[in-house]
């Protein structure tokens, strides 16, 4: 009986927020920033620049990669005339060289990262600005942003991206 009540109590109020939501319009959008981000002007060079960066760091990377190669190819042949103690020694190097190299590639990684946040965040701070002003000023009530796993279908007129790319590249261009 009690749960009856509670259940009762929860469906009028159900029911009279639904009303009053009715009676104003709620209007719903999309926007796909990692499509604006792309799209933009900021958003290309910011690409081309980190794709610079990442370039280089995999030349480095490539190089010492082959060095290593070359080192252990040539302790491979070198091995049958080698003593124990020399063969300790060349392997003790390319493990060196190995463990540097790991390190290196982390440190890439972490570099190249770190470099696209600080080039892409301003970016996006100022995209998000551009889509609370547009909201404000279409009346949306809510925008979502638009990729795979949050917003699985939207009508194309709800699709504000493009309005976005147009007010950021003539606001930054």
């Amino acid at each position: 009986m009690r749960y009856r009540g509670i259940l009762v109590a929860a469906l009028v109020l159900g029911i009279s927020n639904m009303a009053s939501a009715a009676a104003e319009e709620v209007r719903l959008g999309v926007v796909d920033l990692q499509k604006a981000l792309q799209t933009v002007d900021s958003g290309k060079k910011a690409k081309a620049t980190l794709e610079k960066e990442f370039n280089e760091k995999k030349k480095q990377l490539q190089t010492e990669e082959e060095a290593i190669k070359k080192m252990t190819e040539e302790f491979k042949k070198q091995s049958l005339v080698l003593s124990e103690e020399a063969k300790n020694r060349k392997q003790g190097e390319i493990q060196d060289r190995m463990m540097k190299y790991r390190e290196l590639f982390g440190k890439s990684q972490f570099d190249i990262q770190t470099r696209e946040r600080e080039l892409t965040e301003p970016i996006i701070v100022k995209l998000r600005g551009i889509v609370e002003d547009l909201g404000t000023k279409k009346g949306y009530t809510i925008i979502f942003e638009k990729n795979e796993n949050n917003v699985l279908y939207s009508q194309k007129k709800d699709d504000i991206t493009e309005e976005v790319i147009k007010v950021f590249n003539g606001k930054n261009g």
